[in-house]
């Protein structure tokens, strides 16, 4: 039986008892925010970038007084939900390349690569076992169209200095990931699977022993210059930054600032030695493709795939789930998808699905942005690639509240600014047209064998203001 919900395999597998002698018993809540209080920074949200941000500035000013304020607790978000995928991908990039100089992006492109083992060695460093297995990042080309868009995709991430990166034929994707109908691959070892909420968790720990508070069931009501304000009381801070990425529509004059994308997911039961032998997939290399409904994947540290996509991409008024519950008919699609790729699963079982959401700015960029007047800042806006960014917007974030000018807080992202979505019911159905936009694009690209891109795709391109 597949369990539905239940925030996501992550959280089920890494708290839940797994025996007599339960090695995973659940953890104490942290205690809610108990009346008024003050700090020197007060961060908005418990995921990986409030939480990267309070561990960098403790690291860098000890006596700073850093307060954390997370509405359920750490990693209820996309920070222990998402795909596992530790990688060098960066919303915006070419956006920035046309606004800032190919140059400036270069620094940016950078700047992700180094993030990659920053975060393994802060891992390490910290004691954080979080399965992490830097085997990179295989993507995948299934049709004529894809190839093309793969082959563009591997000359442009050269092009930005990535001289590391390998293009693979059919043969050399088979013998790397024996994934049906590939007619080609682009491979970086600028990635790594994790366990998302492993990290999170260890994280927190982390952040605990630096002598950062961390407040959870303290869910943050608005933000305003030098104070936090929640039900229970509230902080106030020389420096109030907002790290709710999907969760952001929530906050009071923020409904329209970033729109909660929908993304599922779902993990298949271990699998037989006899079945990976087959698939291979040796080096734990997390694995994505280059259809338009894109999807992402791992091989998990217990013998699982775990596979996601966007299902039903959007809930009408940037409204969130609650436990990460998906819909049954994304539940079918994903395992229509996990099965066209690896045939052989065929009749595997499906043992979790969950959903969660990520943050998308009007022109899909991510930014990091400190206000020195208000001392108001935020981070986020990662369009699903935020394991790795929320870490580089967190040291970016910790450079602008210590008032120092370095390599980070000169790169093109900081201060992006980006007009606000459409209202509703445009906002809804803008977006359900796009997703639709986009399948049937694919779909048009597997039946006609075209090496070219859908018209249709491109067209959803532009009006979505993704290109």
């Amino acid at each position: 039986m597949t369990i539905n919900g239940g925030i996501s395999f992550w959280y089920a597998t890494d708290t839940a008892p797994t025996g007599a002698g339960a090695d995973h018993p659940p953890r104490t809540p942290r205690t809610p925010l108990d009346g008024d209080a003050a700090a020197d920074v007060a961060i908005v949200g418990g995921g990986y970038t409030g939480l990267w941000t309070a561990y960098y500035l403790k690291r860098s000013a000890p006596d700073l007084r850093v307060t954390v304020l997370e509405q359920k607790f750490c990693g209820y978000g996309a920070s222990g939900r998402n795909g596992g995928w530790l990688y060098n991908g960066i919303a915006g990039r070419d956006r920035y390349a046309r606004l800032h100089g190919h140059q400036a992006a270069q620094r940016l492109q950078r700047a992700m690569n180094d993030t990659v083992t920053e975060v393994i060695d802060v891992a390490a460093k910290e004691g954080i076992d979080a399965d992490i297995h830097r085997g990179g990042v295989l993507e995948v080309a299934r049709t004529p169209a894809q190839l093309t868009r793969l082959r563009a995709f591997h000359a442009a991430e050269l092009a930005f200095g990535e001289t590391d990166r390998e293009l693979h034929d059919a043969a050399a994707t088979r013998a790397r990931i024996a994934v049906a109908d590939a007619v080609g691959s682009s491979w970086t070892p600028h990635g790594a699977r994790i366990h998302p909420l492993k990290l999170v968790k260890g994280l927190a720990a982390a952040c605990e022993r630096l002598g950062v508070v961390i407040h959870e069931s303290t869910p943050v009501t608005d933000i305003a210059p030098g104070r936090a304000i929640t039900p229970y009381g509230t902080v106030r801070a020389p420096h109030v930054l907002r790290c709710t990425e999907g969760f952001t529509a929530a906050l009071k004059g923020h409904k329209r600032s970033w729109l909660p994308m929908n993304s599922s997911m779902i993990v298949t039961a271990p699998l037989p030695e006899a079945t990976w032998a087959e698939i291979g997939w040796s080096d734990a290399a997390t694995l994505g493709d280059m259809a338009h409904a894109y999807m992402y994947a791992q091989r998990t540290a217990d013998g699982r795939i775990a596979i996601g996509g966007r299902g039903v991409p959007y809930r009408y008024g940037s409204r969130t789930d609650h436990d990460g519950r998906t819909q049954p008919a994304t539940i079918e699609a994903l395992t229509r998808l996990l099965t066209s790729f690896f045939p052989a699963l065929t009749g595997t079982e499906i043992t979790h699905a969950w959903s969660g959401v990520l943050g998308v700015p009007r022109d899909w960029c991510a930014g990091v942005t400190l206000d020195r007047a208000t001392g108001l800042g935020w981070a986020g806006g990662y369009v699903g690639s935020g394991v790795a960014t929320a870490n580089l917007a967190a040291r970016t974030l910790r450079d602008l509240v210590l008032g120092d000018t370095t390599e980070l807080t000169t790169l093109p992202w900081v201060d992006h600014r980006v007009r606000r979505w459409e209202p509703e019911p445009f906002r809804w159905l803008g977006v359900q047209a796009l997703y639709a936009a986009y399948r049937e694009a694919d779909r048009r690209e597997a039946a006609s064998h075209t090496p070219k891109t859908a018209p249709l795709a491109r067209l959803a391109d532009r009006v979505s203001g993704r290109h």
